[in-house]
């Protein structure tokens, strides 16, 4: 039984880092907002 506790404990302990990284780059690194105009070839436009 101690070998069950120590790996869930180690599982849940990386399980929180990893969580929590993820939350702190989520909420400090938000990317700038941009509009992308990119030309796709071989598409022709119809206007009315």
């Amino acid at each position: 039984m101690p070998s069950l506790f120590r790996f869930l404990t180690v599982t849940g302990t990386l399980a929180a880092v990893v969580c929590g990284t993820l939350y702190f780059f989520a909420t400090q690194f938000e990317p700038d907002q941009s509009e992308v105009v990119k030309v796709v070839p071989g598409v022709k436009v119809r206007t009315p």
